[in-house]
Parts: C-alpha cells; structure tokens; sequence
C-alpha cells in the first residue's frame, strides 16, 4: 500500500474561467480559500456576451426568477471588484421598453401592480424625446437594470488570478483526476474538491455530460450611429446598449439548433431588421457564441452522484450576470457550511443516469 505525500493542499480547482468561474473564484478570495482555475478558451460566451441584466421578462411583463434576491447580491459583488481591481465595468443604467401598441401599455400597467414587479417597473410612461428613436406609444421604464462589460470583467479577472499564479491557460485533462477519500489530484496539484464552471464544454465531460444542458447559439452586433444619442438602454424587439462613443451593441439571437461561434449572414440581418425602423447605423462588429442553457431553464448546481468531491456551476444561460455571483455564493455555502441548495437547481433532484460516471 503506498503513501501519499503533499506539502500543502488546495481547497479548490476550478475549471472554467468564465463567468460561474471567476465569480465563484472572486467568491473562494473573500472567504480566504486557497484555489487554481484552468481554463483553455475554448469557450467565448463570456467574452463576446452582451452583458445585459434585467429583473423583467419584457415579453411577457413578468418578474425574473429570484430578481430581488440576485441584485442584492450581484451589484454589491461588481462594485467591490471594480474596487478591487481597479477597473471599471459594471454600467447600471434604466432600460427603457419601446410599446408598439396600446395594449402593451395596458399590459404594462397591469404589470406595475404586481407585487413581485413593483419595485422595478415605473408606473409612469415616458415621452420619447428622442428623434431617433420610433416610439409613438411612449416608453416603459425598467429600474435596477444596466449592463456589464463582460469582456473587461473576464480580461481584468484572469490577469489578476494569472498574477497571483492561480490561473492557469491550459486544456483541462479529465483521465488525470486521481480521487481518495478527502480529496482529489490533478497533475501534481491536491484539492479537496473539483468545480467544474464550463458552460457550453460541459459536453465534454465525463463526469457531468449527462445533465440536461444544451446549447443556444447567440449574435450580437457592435454598430456605430453617430445620430442616436442614447443614454439608456433600450428593448424593442432587440436590445440596444450605449457604449460611448457613438458606440452600441445590439441583440441578441436565439438558435437552439446550431452549436458553434461561426458568425451568419441570417442572424445580422435579423438583427438590422429590427433596427430598420429606428435608426441608420454601420456595423463594426458581428460576434457569436453559445450560451449554456437548460432545458428546464433553470441553472443547475450541486456534487456528483457518485464522486463527492466533484462539483458542478452552470446553465446560466442568458442571465448569467445576475445569476453568477448568487449562485457561486449558494455553491460556497452547501459546500462550506452544509446549507441545502434550492431544489429547483440542485443536480441531485435530476435522475441519475445508468450507464455514465
């Protein structure tokens, strides 16, 4: 029987460094636990993603699935690392619905009453003061919104952990986990526990490929119109975020079909589409990616049925801002203080496979 021999052991490795990854690494930081993140970037819906975050469901005048609960937690979570790191991207700013009919005013006002809603929605319409902008039924305005340049929180992120030597730019090997009963190895480095934060590359893990993630690919443009003006977000249809300069980004799309980062012809065009009968604009910019969805549209967080040192952030889907920080915190508590997850996202309620890890 060997004996095993370290000199000291993490309490994390965490694999992925998108935003589950580095939010549930900024989380390990504020707790003082010891971690490494690898990440390949391979997977880019961080980097290329809108950052667009709202507590309404704008087509149907709905509240968000814990909308309060994520924005108390989220907000504080950006403006303590923009402190820390001495960055700037978390941009909150009212979000502004474009009605085009009588009826989704009243919809609207209906809306406004509703318990869950009240706090976010502003019961008086605003009168488009824009030349720009078409918008002959007013505008709805959405309060505790903005957005976040997820571009800038990944890049600032990942060099400080690379700084710190916790970050490393290489392609996760899963045959390499060696498991005991308190922690695990990977290639000389002893953790007490795996946290897998992948996103879309969840498919190509043994461990985890079983849960009920799938891929929705998303386009978005980065256009330039000098005559547009805008301050506030705005939804039409699609989304317009200003971003200085003369500068805005515009989404996004939603194909369940296809499951790569190529960039189409059909979806810009959809996109201008919806912009035709607002604004002139030149396009600068035309990216895409695929965002971790679940089919019950729920996140999905929790351990392994079988390897308990083995766990799990992801599914974030297109409100992974929000959700980020919050669930990363409620992931540190199950696993650091035995607080029980929501059972709506725990991996533990979903039937374990039979033939898998």
């Amino acid at each position: 029987m060997g004996f095993f021999i370290f000199v000291s052991m993490l309490d994390y490795i965490i694999v992925g460094s998108g935003l589950s990854g580095l939010s549930l690494a900024h989380t390990l930081c504020e707790h003082n636990k010891t971690f490494v993140i690898y990440d390949n970037q391979s997977q880019n819906s961080t980097a290329i993603a809108a950052g667009l975050y709202n507590p309404v469901v704008l087509k149907r005048f709905t509240s968000v699935w814990k909308a309060k609960e994520q924005l108390d937690f989220a907000i504080p979570f950006y403006l303590n690392i923009e402190q820390k790191l001495d960055a700037s991207f978390l941009f909150q700013k009212p979000l502004q619905r474009i009605f085009k009919s009588i009826e989704e005013q009243n919809s609207w006002f209906e809306a406004t009453d509703k318990v869950l809603l009240s706090d976010f929605l502003n019961p008086i319409l605003k009168v488009n003061t824009n030349a720009s902008l078409k918008a002959n039924y007013k505008l709805g305005e959405v309060l505790h919104s903005g957005y976040l340049d997820t571009k800038v929180f990944k890049a600032v992120s990942e060099q400080y952990f690379f700084e710190q030597q916790q970050l490393i730019f290489e392609r996760f090997d899963y045959s390499k986990i060696s498991f005991f009963d308190d922690r695990v190895s990977y290639m000389g480095q002893v953790a007490k526990r795996i946290v897998f934060c992948e996103g879309f590359g969840i498919q190509q893990n043994p461990y985890f490929n079983y849960l009920p993630l799938d891929g929705t690919k998303g386009e978005i443009l980065t256009i330039q119109s000098p005559d547009l003006k805008l301050n506030d977000l705005i939804n039409s249809g699609v989304f317009i975020i200003p971003l200085g300069n003369d500068l805005y980004r515009v989404g996004a799309t939603y194909n369940w079909l296809e499951k790569d980062d190529l960039q189409t012809e059909q979806a810009k065009e959809e996109l201008l589409n919806g912009l035709r009968e607002t604004i002139s604009c030149d396009v600068l910019f035309h990216d895409a990616g695929v965002r971790p969805t679940v089919k019950h549209r729920r996140p999905i967080l929790g351990v392994h049925h079988e390897f308990k040192n083995l766990f799990l952030l992801n599914g974030l889907g297109t409100r992974g801002v929000m959700l980020a920080p919050y669930l990363a915190n409620q992931l540190f508590d199950y696993i650091e203080k035995g607080i029980l997850l929501m059972p709506e996202v725990d991996i533990s309620k979903i039937k374990k496979p039979t033939n898998k890890l």
